[in-house]
């Protein structure tokens, strides 16, 4: 896998630079799975199976590369616990807490305007009579 790497410079962290590390880590966070796994994750520890059963409509292979990414993004942390069959646990690390408080927020903001989005989004379909 090919990953920008840090320079040190302030451009590293310019969202609105396409070549900057922030805009390849925003890309890998900012998708549906990744938000419901970190959401869903919260202050527990989750087997792979909980996660899968708690999150709906979300495939094993699509479970599995999240995972993956937010492990490799540092937001998780992968614990295998030698047992037959294997346990797999996962937890938030502390970024892992701090993007969550930004989920939380985005949760939050979806209850408080899903009436008003509803209604615009009705009005936006609305066949134009004319």
């Amino acid at each position: 896998m090919v990953t920008k790497q840090l320079s040190g410079k302030t451009d590293d962290a310019d969202v609105m630079r396409a070549d900057s590390l922030a805009r390849e880590i925003f890309s890998d966070i900012a998708n549906k799975w990744a938000l419901l796994i970190i959401e869903t994750i919260g202050d527990r520890t989750r087997r792979f199976t909980e996660l899968r059963n708690e999150i709906e409509g979300i495939s094993h292979k699509m479970l599995t590369q999240n995972l993956r990414m937010l492990e490799r993004n540092g937001l998780i942390e992968r614990t295998v616990h030698p047992t037959v069959p294997p346990r797999v646990d996962y937890t938030l690390t502390k970024a892992g807490h701090g993007l969550r408080a930004t989920v939380d927020g985005m949760c939050d903001w979806t209850h408080r305007f899903l009436s008003h989005i509803e209604g615009a989004r009705r009005r936006f379909d609305a066949p134009v009579n004319g």
